[in-house]
């Protein structure tokens, strides 16, 4: 497996962990949506997030969506994740382009400006949970930091990371959460605070061959580290002809009369993956024929 994803437990249960390398689901979007450099900084480390965050949840069938909308040139992120460790997503404008921050990095937190991060959570009730914050950086990281924080009351550490090539393809890509339990122990906790000050960078640790595991190790192995799942990671999209055909339905048959006496094939394309699907003028009229009078 290449990219995937580490559950584990540390000093006795009063820490949670999880850690992942992302790399290739990353170079898949940056293919997939051909994202400008920054854009594929921005959509991995928010897939390496949402993908680690979907493993979180218990339901076979529950769903997580995170989305970033800022006043920053690339319009906003949506990533969407399951528990099995499947996800997509795409960037509003992918073509986004912006010189380097004051630190010589993509600027992801430019890209992105001031605006809103909304975690929605569907694990089969009513109505899915919504928590929305603030973006505080918008770096990403840090935001979702805030999130846990605020939203979930969880004191977490969030590190995300995406370092590019010179040819702009994905060298490194990947991240960890780490999250106080309830009733951890201020020992525990300044403890970790002090090892969490020694990590410059996740990239730079993944870069120097780390894998998950020994980047965990590295950060919680004095807490006695215990890894108890390693979870595949990928991007997966479930779009097909058959639910854009359904799409094309819901829209009535008002519009689809329309589409037909226009004479041509239309395109539609998927967001979260940007597959082309073609649908004949002889295919509209029997959707037409589906379609609620």
């Amino acid at each position: 497996m290449t990219d995937y994803i580490i559950r584990a437990t540390a000093a006795e249960g009063q820490i949670r962990a999880f850690a992942a390398t992302t790399r290739d689901l990353v170079e898949y979007a940056r293919s997939a949506h051909n994202t400008s450099p920054i854009a594929s900084a921005a959509l991995g480390r928010l897939l390496t997030a949402g993908a680690m965050m979907g493993v979180m949840m218990k339901g076979e069938k529950d769903l997580l969506t995170l989305k970033i909308e800022g006043d920053g040139p690339i319009g906003g992120l949506t990533v969407t994740a399951d528990s099995r460790g499947n996800v997509k997503g795409y960037a509003v404008n992918p073509a986004v382009m912006l010189p380097p921050n004051e630190k010589g990095k993509l600027d992801v937190g430019g890209a992105l400006g001031i605006g809103v991060l909304s975690v929605i959570k569907d694990i089969g009730m009513k109505e899915p949970y919504v928590g929305q914050t603030i973006l505080v950086t918008s770096e990403i990281a840090e935001d979702l930091t805030y999130y846990f924080a605020t939203s979930e009351q969880t004191p977490s550490s969030v590190a995300l990371g995406v370092l590019m090539n010179k040819d702009n393809t994905v060298r490194q890509a990947g991240g960890f959460i780490l999250q106080m339990m309830p009733g951890a122990s201020e020992e525990v906790i300044s403890g970790l605070e002090n090892k969490l000050n020694e990590i410059t960078s996740i990239t730079a640790l993944l870069d120097a061959g780390n894998t998950p595991e020994m980047i965990l190790e590295h950060v919680l192995g004095e807490f006695g580290l215990v890894i108890t799942d390693k979870v595949p990671t990928q991007f997966v999209c479930n779009c097909s002809k058959e639910r854009i055909e359904r799409a094309l339905i819901s829209v009535g048959r008002q519009e689809l009369q329309s589409m037909i006496d226009d004479g041509k094939t239309i395109e539609v394309n998927c967001h979260f993956c940007g597959h082309h699907y073609l649908v004949t003028v002889e295919e509209l009229e029997t959707l037409l024929g589906k379609a609620q009078r």
